[in-house]
């Protein structure tokens, strides 16, 4: 199994690309209260095509909250979010799906009684077109679309090797394979971009470098850019190319991995001597 700094150097080309033209998802301004708690305090990001984009910080720092105003778990009390020039705010998840914004969550959010191939042909729903006479019917086009969106699904199966598993429930599956499944979900909207909740949270150290190849290939064969919170500092500063810190709903920095992890802010409230 690769270890991650071979990974990286197998990507250096795909991190080392630079886009230039506007940023893909604008996030100016953010602000998001529960009652008397401040989550979130006028958060400003900008996210560029094809970046790896990483938010780190403490628990409960807000990390979580941002994706959940982006794909519209949480509506914010001020700011904007903007995806390809459309203002996000006024939309409802559904339809920030159908932009092409996909997410994993932090626990895992499958149908634990339907097979693999099942959830995976689920995340396409967005892009089904036959109405519900025609889908129980079933019958020409309708059949049409089923074949195309199984073959997609398949596509995914075989592109995150888990074919062996394919016709397997989801809750006869180990946490790792579970966590992959729902990395294939994700991916079966055909995202633009690509919210990951901690992707590699609970996982040994095979099972986090597999799942981090998978990240990187998505970027790099598919063009999606990925916003990822994430625990494990190794696999940030690795695979980014961007990294914001957020402390008590703040952001506190931003810049790449190198200047994040020499910055005096993110050392004293998150990084201490994690990474020396």
């Amino acid at each position: 199994m690769r270890m991650l700094n071979t990974i990286k150097e197998e990507k250096d080309g795909c991190l080392e690309k630079h886009f230039e033209n506007p940023p893909q998802l604008i996030i100016n301004d953010l602000s998001l209260d529960f009652g008397g708690i401040h989550a979130l305090s006028d958060i400003s990001i900008e996210i560029h095509k094809g970046d790896i984009f990483s938010i780190i910080g403490p628990n409960g720092a807000g990390k979580t909250c941002i994706l959940n105003c982006i794909s519209g778990f949480y509506k914010p009390q001020k700011g904007k979010i903007v995806f390809n020039t459309v203002d996000l705010i006024t939309l409802k998840p559904y339809q920030r799906s159908s932009l092409g914004i996909g997410r994993t969550f932090q626990n895992i959010e499958l149908f634990k009684n339907m097979t693999v191939i099942d959830n995976i042909i689920l995340g396409r729903h967005r892009l089904l077109k036959s109405g519900i006479i025609s889908g129980g019917i079933f019958i020409g086009k309708t059949i049409k679309e089923e074949i195309q969106h199984r073959i997609r699904a398949e596509e995914i199966i075989d592109f995150l090797e888990i074919e062996s598993i394919r016709k397997k429930m989801v809750c006869e599956l180990p946490y790792g394979l579970q966590k992959r499944v729902e990395l294939g979900r994700a991916l079966a909207i055909d995202p633009k971009v690509l919210l990951l909740d901690e992707p590699t949270a609970g996982m040994n150290l095979e099972e986090t470098e597999d799942i981090v190849r998978f990240i990187l290939d998505v970027n790099e064969e598919f063009g999606t850019t990925i916003v990822l919170i994430e625990h494990d500092l190794r696999v940030v500063m690795e695979i980014s190319k961007s990294v914001a810190c957020l402390d008590f709903g703040y952001k506190i920095a931003e810049g790449t991995p190198g200047e994040i992890q020499k910055n005096p802010k993110v050392i004293e409230a998150y990084l201490g001597d994690e990474l020396n």
